[in-house]
């Protein structure tokens, strides 16, 4: 079976794995639906695809979910792990479901929905445990207008579960190369998509402070504010990696930025030191050899999530021997730091930074080949005044719209490099 992620209709590759053509067709499918109607969306309401129900019919062993549209979809899918979820994007769609549509049923333990950003929207289907992505079609229906999404998950191992798991981080990979392209430069006729990653959440709660303040709790209201000042920019489209109280593992905080096929990736943290009086805000991007001992020893930590939130780590393979691969990371390095300096650039006279405030180091969560990703540490939660400013929400407006304007001038970089 295979469950690599979709972009439009149905793509099953019948013997159960995924092939080389079906590979090729997907990249390239994924390349249209990037740049597919961008001059309308999101500002055209009138073009959104509208969802007319939602129904779910099965039981402990297979469930079959059909959404109808009035006009056809562009679904693109993929599985989360921790817990068991089954993720559709409905770029350009908007969803308004009547809540008992969506009861729990059989092998399904719970469906959510909501905006993932401006005119998309995301329904998220929880399992009860490991499962199958059997199918997922779109359909035009045979009496009157619309379409029809079908989708078929089937109960399965969890050995099956985690091999759909790496069919799709494969498919993904195959994806790389269809951004050569962006990495150069960024045509002004599209948005530019931001992904903000709030760092832990769930039973990962992070670094606590003096006075009792949760890091997951200050980079989820840090990240939506900051999501809220760059939505002001209509030719941005920006996503959150989560947006509640629940746990991701770092290699599907990564996955949903390519997914997303993200031109830039944030991650917010706040951390904690032993030295009480240290305090400042910190940027961080992704090397191979540490820039210091304290950078070193915080991505030991950060990437020590997935092990202290008590799910097991599966290494993954990520020595690539393509050339063309090894020149994307290293152009994507590139824009890494300079997106890196100009955030030093803005945020130090107003929110204050350490001392040697761009630092680098391993961190798994930055370690996505074709997406430029920094992690800003917003202070220390261990200083008593850096806990205070945290838990403001004006000092987190002003360290938002700080960074909002290094965003501004990062983009208009990289489109000025587009003509």
């Amino acid at each position: 079976m295979g469950a690599a992620a979709l972009t439009g209709k149905s793509f099953r590759a019948s013997n159960g794995r995924v092939t080389g053509m079906f590979r090729a067709v997907l990249a390239l499918l994924t390349f249209i639906v990037v740049f597919a109607g961008i001059e309308c969306r999101p500002a055209c309401a009138a073009d959104q695809v509208k969802a007319l129900d939602y129904k779910m019919a099965g039981d402990a062993k297979r469930v079959r979910i059909v959404m109808n549209f009035d006009n056809e979809p562009e679904p693109k899918w993929f599985l989360l792990r921790a817990p068991h979820r089954f993720v559709i994007d409905l770029p350009g769609s908007s969803l308004a479901l009547k809540a008992e549509d969506l009861a729990p049923r059989g092998l399904v333990k719970s469906v959510r929905y909501g905006a993932s950003g401006e005119g998309d929207s995301r329904l998220i289907v929880t399992a009860k445990g490991p499962f199958n992505v059997e199918k997922v079609d779109i359909l035009a229906n045979e009496e009157g207008n619309g379409y029809r999404l079908v989708a078929d998950l089937v109960a399965a191992t969890e050995r099956d579960f985690e091999a759909a798991l790496a069919v799709q981080s494969e498919t993904t990979a195959s994806t790389t190369t269809t951004k050569t392209d962006r990495l150069d430069a960024v045509p002004a006729n599209r948005p530019f998509t931001i992904v903000i990653d709030p760092g832990h959440g769930g039973v990962d709660g992070g670094a606590e402070g003096l006075n009792g303040t949760v890091e997951k709790e200050i980079t989820l209201a840090f990240s939506k504010e900051l999501k809220t000042k760059l939505e002001a920019n209509s030719t941005y489209k920006v996503y959150l990696t989560r947006e509640d109280d629940q746990f991701l593992r770092l290699d599907d905080r990564v996955r949903m930025a390519r997914q997303h096929t993200a031109d830039l990736f944030i991650s917010v943290h706040a951390d904690t030191i032993r030295l009480k009086g240290i305090r400042g805000a910190t940027v961080y991007t992704v090397s191979d050899k540490a820039s210091d001992a304290e950078a070193q020893a915080l991505a030991d930590r950060e990437n020590l999530s997935d092990q202290l939130a008590g799910v097991a780590v599966v290494e993954e393979n990520h020595e690539v021997s393509d050339i063309l691969v090894d020149l994307i990371k290293r152009e994507t390095h590139g824009f890494s730091t300079r997106f890196a300096r100009s955030l030093v650039e803005e945020l130090s006279p107003t929110v204050g930074m350490i001392n040697n405030p761009h630092r680098s180091a391993g961190f798994r969560v930055l370690k996505a080949p074709d997406v430029p990703s920094v992690l800003v540490e917003l202070g220390y939660l261990s200083n008593a005044k850096d806990e205070e400013q945290l838990r403001s929400a004006d000092w987190r407006e002003k360290a938002a719209t700080s960074i909002a304007k290094a965003v501004a001038a990062f983009v208009a970089e990289r489109r000025a490099a587009g003509g």
